[in-house]
């Protein structure tokens, strides 16, 4: 009988050639892979998966966009055993929000290669949860998103899943980053997680064809699933919510997120309002005009005060009262009192608006500085909030000590939701006309986090506070005032006509509206109180 061993040993040799040279033959030959109901199958490949894996070996870097349960994966995990098993000294390491998350798809490796035949297996040196080491040197490494995850490790292959979802990705991509330079390759992939976090910054770097970027950008749809229909993601709608169904399935990262202000209205913003500023001054162009003051209009100039030294901005909003339009705004990084000195000119030039400063710790210094500059329409918050005493006035005794008004808006846990349901009132009825994208940018990354409303992780809310502060005190305070003056009305020309002789002047209100006059309860003085009819 002839000697069948050379002939077993060259199909061998033959197919392990093959193997090493093309993935998707390997891959659905003798990969194996655990699929929810069906359990131990072959990993064939879908077309859109043969394509996905196409691009990644055509590119170094590569993020993916993706749709829950396409199979991404399990893809990513067999290439990392390729890898492994036809080269030598290969490290790969798996980064993700948890090490749970990351050993699953080491466990993948680890049971696609105990399912090789023997010839594809040539031992390993360590073998768990967390680590898969073969004999030839290359390994697979688990680990949970860390600041200094990666940074003494010579990375060959560096994953990195759910990177939307990683808090330290920056801080970790910025480590890995120094061993990949001499030629590793990246995968970096994820459901979406709403705007203004680092993978959608990557995301849209790539997109663009940023020169910073190094990224290959694929995006992957629920409908590229040749299993899944319409009717699949109807009742993903159903069984998941729409929010959650669109960061599960739809590769939409504003439909993804959890705004504040929904994103079909921010997207309708973005589409319709916003402009470049006709204007803008400063040294660094930190003040931004789209309307000129109108000395027929009323306006308020609403402010969330920064120390100056940090990572927060000041920032001032010009609100125009009666139009609700945004005229104007403000972002930049000074000290309290020149803040204090800037909002003193910003708001004189705009009709002497009612100035409203957030009364923070930081705050009061630029509120003291306005003081001292004997700014005449500063707000004044009543302490227990039910009532504004608008106007800030010497002789008005009434107002500072019988309802122990306080000078500022004070943000409280009562007063700060109120702030936000009413900015979220004004964006859902679209009810307010905002052409900043300074502003914008800071709704996209103004989420709720529990119960409370902030920017996201390493963002800024500062322009959405100033707006909201000045939104409610336009349809709280200056609403009030506008009720009780128009009670004055009616007495004081009531008084007019039964007592002419008391010497009180009141215009003709239908005619000339900028002369309603009223005693000021000191000898020959009178206030001007038209300004305050909206």
């Amino acid at each position: 009988m002839a000697d069948v061993t050379p002939n077993i040993k060259q199909i061998i040799a033959e197919e392990y050639k093959k193997c090493a040279k093309d993935l998707v033959y390997f891959f659905k030959k003798y990969v194996y892979i655990q699929h929810p109901q069906l359990g131990k199958i072959k990993f064939n490949l879908y077309p859109f998966q043969e394509k996905v894996l196409s691009e990644l070996y055509g590119y170094d870097y590569s993020i993916i966009l993706k749709s829950r349960q396409l199979g991404i994966s399990t893809l990513t995990a067999a290439m990392a055993l390729h890898m492994m098993i036809f080269n030598r000294d290969k490290n790969i390491l798996v980064i993700a929000t948890k090490q749970t998350t990351a050993k699953n798809l080491v466990t993948k490796v680890r049971y696609a290669y105990d399912n090789l035949p023997s010839w594809l297996r040539e031992g390993y040196i360590e073998n768990n949860k967390l680590n898969l080491k073969l004999k030839n040197g290359s390994q697979i490494k688990a680990e949970s998103s860390a600041p200094d995850a990666g940074r003494s490790e010579a990375v060959s292959m560096l994953i990195i899943d759910e990177a939307a979802f990683v808090a330290d990705v920056e801080e970790i991509w910025g480590s890995a980053q120094q061993t990949l330079a001499t030629g590793g390759r990246t995968i970096v992939l994820s459901t979406p997680n709403g705007v203004a976090n680092w993978f959608h910054r990557e995301w849209v770097k790539a997109k663009e064809k940023n020169n910073t970027s190094k990224f290959h950008t694929i995006q992957l749809h629920w409908s590229m699933h040749p299993d899944r229909d319409q009717v699949w993601r109807d009742d993903q709608d159903i069984i998941l919510g729409p929010r959650l169904a669109a960061q599960e399935c739809d590769a939409d990262f504003l439909a993804s997120g959890n705004t504040v202000i929904s994103p079909d209205t921010l997207k309708f913003y973005a589409a319709t309002f916003m402009r470049k500023p006709i204007e803008q001054r400063g040294p660094n162009k930190e003040l931004w005009i789209w309307e000129s003051p109108n000395y027929t209009k009323a306006y308020i100039v609403s402010c969330d005060v920064a120390r100056g030294d940090g990572e927060d901005y000041s920032t001032a909003q010009v609100i125009d009262v009666e139009a609700m339009t945004q005229v104007a705004e403000f972002k930049a990084q000074l000290s309290t009192k020149d803040f204090g000195n800037f909002l003193v000119g910003l708001a004189s030039e705009y009709n002497d608006a009612l100035l409203v400063i957030e009364n923070s710790v930081v705050g009061w210094a630029a509120i003291q500085q306005v003081i001292d500059r004997n700014y005449s329409n500063l707000y004044y918050t009543e302490q227990k909030l039910n009532y504004v005493d608008v106007k800030k006035n010497k002789n008005n005794k009434i107002g500072r000590q019988e309802t122990k008004s306080v000078a500022g808006f004070t943000t409280s846990p009562t007063s700060r939701p109120l702030i936000v349901n009413k900015l979220e009132d004004y964006f859902r009825n679209r009810d307010f006309i905002l052409y900043s994208e300074r502003t914008l940018n800071e709704l996209y990354a103004f989420i709720w986090n529990g119960k409370k409303a902030e920017a996201m992780r390493g963002y800024n809310d500062d322009l959405v506070l100033a707006l909201s502060i000045g939104m409610w005190v336009r349809d709280t305070a200056l609403q009030l005032n506008k009720l009780k003056l128009q009670s004055v009305k009616a007495n004081l020309e009531a008084f007019t006509v039964a007592r002419p002789e008391a010497g009180v002047y009141v215009g003709d209100y239908g005619v000339a509206h900028d002369q309603w006059h009223i005693p000021t309860g000191n000898p020959g003085e009178e206030e001007d109180i038209s300004k305050w009819l909206l």
